[in-house]
């Protein structure tokens, strides 16, 4: 059950992937395609983390954050090749880039949760 996030978020991914370059537009802003890229993968960085095991993610944080980051760099260049098959789109390695840096969101939102529920839970119990 924990793994049915992932693969919706993965399911997502493949099929805007696969939607040809000129069926959708983004707002002019610069580099919106990138807050993009790096929002999306954080999603699926954190459905991946959660779909770890979580004694493996409590015993190891460091390698499960590795694990995310890696998930989240093998498949941003599964997606770019996969876009290079569409018409009208191609592969960027500023994609990946972006797509690694939502893989490193997840792991930071899930270290600054854990340390302000560690904060919480401590002052809680004073």
């Amino acid at each position: 059950v924990r793994r049915l996030p992932v693969m919706v978020a993965m399911g997502g991914i493949f099929y805007l992937s696969h939607q040809p370059g000129d069926s959708f537009t983004l707002p002019d802003v610069f580099n919106i395609d990138k807050v993009l890229h790096g929002l999306v993968y954080m999603v699926l960085g954190m459905t991946f983390y959660v779909a770890l095991s979580p004694d493996w993610r409590e015993r190891q944080p460091y390698r499960a954050g590795c694990a995310v980051v890696v998930f989240c760099l093998l498949y941003g260049i599964f997606d770019e090749w996969h876009q290079s098959f569409i018409a009208g789109r191609y592969a960027s390695g500023a994609d990946v880039l972006a797509d690694v840096g939502g893989g490193v969101l997840a792991v930071a939102c899930d270290y600054c949760w854990r340390r302000w529920r560690g904060a919480t839970v401590g002052e809680a119990v004073r």
